[in-house]
Parts: structure tokens; C-alpha cells; sequence
């Protein structure tokens, strides 16, 4: 992970200093289950778990560095990432639209809604979040594959009021043995669903 991933500068306030001056209390790290370090340290150790394939660890360190410094738009961004590639969609879908909403000019947190959205059925929501994330960096290849899939997902699915999905009046399960739409729309190094920065994004935070 490069370094734009492990700053922690956007609204963090104190407790995200790299030096001592943020550090947790003893009184706090004595506590049962209560992590060494301080926010920062915290973040970048999730950080590395979630580059090295190990999500679920990530997600609790980084939920508590969220809890900590619950407007840092990074650690949020960090948070959504590990819950996402852990298979938290709606949890992984809050935190990317916390983002999204701070800064509606966030073309990665825009994407990270799209495709969770499109993991929680919602391919309406899905389309319309890709499709900004696509307008704000149309080279990106994979802004561009997921938006593809979501806009073929809802054509196959579109009935008279719509798209139908499970459930809603009308909706025909497909035949057994009948191939649907593939669940992967993102891509990233490591994993094949995951929505993983690509190497030329270049992110600044407000």
C-alpha cells in the first residue's frame, strides 16, 4: 500500500498525531481487548493487514480508529474496504457513503457505494453511483467494467415497471442450471471482488 493510503490528515484532529502527543493512555491500552498504539498506528496496521489479505483482522483495528476519530475520511475509507473484501456489504456501503457525502468529489467513494450497493441487490443505487464515479475519471478501467455490469444487470432484469429483482411482484426465478450475472464487479491485487484502489489513483484529502 503506497503512502497517500497511510496518511491520516483529513479531520483527524490531535489523536491521529504520529508522534507522542496522540498516543492512548496506559489507563486505555490496559484495558481487555483495548490495541497497543495510538489512531495512527492503529490505521496503518490495518491498513498493511488488509493489503496483506487478511480483512477481518483490518476491520478491528480499523473500526476502532473510526470510533476514534469518527470524521477522518481515510480511516473511513480504510474501514469500508475491509468490510467490504469480509463480505460486510451494508456496513462497508455506510462507511463509503459517509465518505461519499463528505465529498461528493471522491470518485473512489462513489464506487466503493456503486459496488456494494450491486452486492446488496440495489442496482439502481449501484448505476447511479458508478456512473458518477465514471464521469469524475472515465480512463479508470475499473469505475468503467462495474458500471458495464450493473447497466447489464438491469437491462436483463427490467420488466414493465423496471427492474425486477427477487421478491418483487412479478419476478421469475430463472430456470434451474440457467447462468445469471457474475457477483464480481470490482477488482483490485489480491482478490477478484474487492474494491481496491487502482495504481493511478491519486486521491488528495480535504
Amino acid at each position: 500500500m503506497d503512502e497517500r493510503d497511510e496518511r491520516v490528515d483529513d479531520g483527524a484532529g490531535g489523536g491521529a498525531d504520529t508522534g507522542g502527543g496522540g498516543a492512548v493512555s496506559s489507563g486505555q491500552q490496559q484495558r481487555s481487548g483495548e490495541p497497543e498504539g495510538d489512531v495512527y498506528e492503529w490505521f496503518r496496521r490495518g491498513a498493511r493487514l488488509l493489503a496483506q489479505g487478511n480483512p477481518a483482522a483490518a476491520e478491528q483495528l480499523l473500526a476502532r480508529a473510526a470510533s476514534a476519530e469518527p470524521d477522518s475520511r481515510s480511516i473511513r475509507e480504510a474501514l469500508a474496504r475491509a468490510q467490504f473484501d469480509a463480505g460486510s456489504y451494508a456496513a462497508a456501503l455506510e462507511n463509503f457513503r459517509t465518505v461519499a457525502l463528505a465529498d461528493p468529489s471522491d470518485d473512489y467513494a462513489q464506487f466503493g457505494w456503486g459496488v456494494a450497493a450491486a452486492r446488496l441487490g440495489d442496482f439502481e443505487a449501484s448505476a447511479e453511483h458508478l456512473a458518477l464515479a465514471v464521469a469524475m475519471r472515465p480512463e479508470n478501467d475499473h469505475y468503467r467494467a462495474a458500471l458495464r455490469q450493473t447497466r447489464a444487470t438491469l437491462t436483463a432484469r427490467a420488466g414493465g415497471f423496471g427492474p425486477l429483482l427477487p421478491g418483487a411482484p412479478g419476478y421469475l426465478e430463472p430456470p434451474a442450471g440457467a447462468d445469471g450475472p457474475g457477483p464480481g464487479i470490482g477488482s483490485g491485487p489480491g482478490t477478484t471482488e474487492g474494491p481496491e484502489p487502482t495504481g493511478d489513483r491519486d486521491r488528495q484529502d480535504g
